[in-house]
């Protein structure tokens, strides 16, 4: 099997088995050092621990070597310590000796052998370490036989001691011959008993890691497959599934984002809902009237008249008008739309696009009213900057009181220039206000035809600012709504 295979077996794995594979696999680690140090490095830590008692021990004595309570220092090292330390003159007298190891060799060696361990120390320049293997205490002989009942089973390993020795003078000027024996391997005793502890630890933190492990894993996974359930559901198209997330933070967060996102993907299907029921509304109705008034002026020639002609061209337009718009909408909010920056004269733009709305809907009782500070030029696309104007103001001949009166006013501060649109309708409630500009939003559930335009001019509105790194908003009460759009202001063309 293969880098790749493997991989991609891996990833594919449940987490809950991925967590109880890493702790398992920690535990595993664990139990692998506890078994190098207790038992495979344990002569290596012993020696060396060992060493260091002894040299600090023979340090100890040649700093008190004059100390009228040698004795009691040595016996003191050498109990504490199990070690024999051995003190003698240079003529082999001995001067201070304590025996605390059973099967000393300093002790049981001959003068000769001390001798000459004594040249050895002079000439490897006053100190010397050396190693030597003995078995002490051993009945190798020893027949079972001879005695009833079961015996413990004997494991002799070889023993390693070690002969520290070291050279000096006294304040006397007279040389002393100082000896110390320690072993440096651990006893058979100890190492069987380590051995056994080692057993029991392992399995017991074998059995305990695995259970703890099951715990674990079961515990960090369970709300996050639950997590994965609900996503599913969701996906699906079921976005009243609630996320119940519970265990540790991250996966409360991800409960309450993941609710959220629920929330408003089902405020978003029901707003795409009621779009294509008031599109289709919206497209039936012109559709409707073009092709009655035609077959009535294809079937009765009385009815072949200019006003009924003028009915199929407006019905025909309102319907193109509503195609352009909701093409314009996807290709802003798509990124797809560019714009044609120009430096134009927004106050003229204004004023032109007032004067034709007040002529086209004097009739019906309508009036426009535009009012400004001063003449202002911007760096805009200034078709679609109109766009953006007469959907502002379809909206407010839409949603106007009784009056029928529109105000349009524009004003400069600073670098920026502000225009407003204002009503005299109902107004919308705060809790409408910041959706008012979503994608889909109507405030009025109950679906009405536009006096003019399609309902989809604010969207279209908001995405052409945004093109053009204006601003936006609106102000509502209860006597009417106010929209208002800025624009950056740039001198005007014949001062440059």
């Amino acid at each position: 099997m293969g880098i790749a295979a493997i991989k991609k077996r891996f990833d594919n794995t449940s987490i809950k088995w991925k967590i109880f594979a890493v702790l398992i696999s920690f535990c595993t680690i664990l139990l692998v050092l506890l078994w190098l140090f207790q038992v495979v490095f344990l002569d290596s830590f012993y020696k060396h621990i060992k060493i260091s008692t002894v040299k600090k021990s023979a340090n100890s004595i040649v700093q008190n070597i004059d100390n009228e309570h040698l004795q009691e220092l040595v016996e003191q090292i050498s109990f504490g310590n199990e070690v024999c330390v051995d003190i003698r003159w240079q003529n082999g007298e001995k001067r201070v000796s304590s025996d605390a190891l059973r099967g000393c060799l300093i002790h049981r060696m001959p003068n000769e052998e001390r001798f000459g361990l004594f040249q050895k120390t002079l000439e490897n320049g006053g100190e010397l370490l050396g190693y030597y293997n003995y078995d002490s205490f051993r009945l190798p002989n020893f027949d079972t036989g001879k005695f009833k009942g079961p015996f413990p089973k004997v494991e002799h390993s070889p023993q390693q001691t070690i002969i520290f020795s070291k050279v000096m003078e006294d304040q006397n000027g007279e040389s002393v011959f100082i000896m110390i024996n320690a072993l440096v391997s651990p006893v058979d005793a100890t190492v069987a008993t380590l051995r056994t502890q080692f057993y029991y630890i392992a399995g017991f933190m074998l059995l305990f890691a695995t259970l703890l492990a099951l715990v674990i894993s079961k515990w960090v996974s369970s709300p996050i497959e639950a997590i994965n359930r609900s996503a599913k559901e969701l996906a699906t198209g079921d976005y009243d599934v609630h996320f119940s997330g519970s265990g540790y933070r991250e996966i409360n967060e991800l409960s309450t984002t993941l609710n959220y996102a629920a929330q408003e993907l089902s405020k978003v299907d029901g707003l795409r809902q009621e779009l294509i029921a008031n599109i289709s509304h919206d497209l039936r109705t012109p559709l409707t009237l073009i092709s009655g008034y035609a077959e009535v002026m294809r079937d009765l020639p009385d009815e072949n008249t200019p006003e009924n002609a003028q009915i199929i061209i407006d019905e025909a337009q309102r319907l193109s008008t509503l195609v352009n718009d909701v093409l314009d909408l996807s290709k802003l909010q798509s990124g797809m739309q560019s714009v044609n920056l120009t430096d134009y004269n927004l106050t003229d733009s204004l004023s032109g696009a007032v004067l034709r709305m007040n002529e086209l809907l004097r009739k019906d009782g309508y009036s426009l009213e535009f009012s400004y500070d001063q003449p202002v030029w911007v760096h805009a696309d200034q078709t679609r900057i109109h766009q953006v104007f007469y959907n502002l103001l379809t909206n407010a001949i839409n949603y106007t009181g009784e009056d029928k009166k529109i105000y349009v006013e524009q004003s400069v501060a600073g670098e920026w220039v502000t225009v407003r649109v204002r009503d005299t309708g109902e107004g919308v409630s705060p809790e409408n206000l910041p959706y008012i500009w979503d994608r889909y939003y109507k405030v009025d559930k109950t679906h009405k035809r536009a006096v003019t335009g399609t309902g989809l001019g604010l969207s279209i509105v908001k995405s052409v600012l945004e093109l053009h790194g204006g601003r936006y908003g609106v102000e509502s009460t209860p006597g009417g709504s106010t929209f208002w759009f800025q624009l950056k202001t740039v001198p005007p063309q014949e001062e440059k």
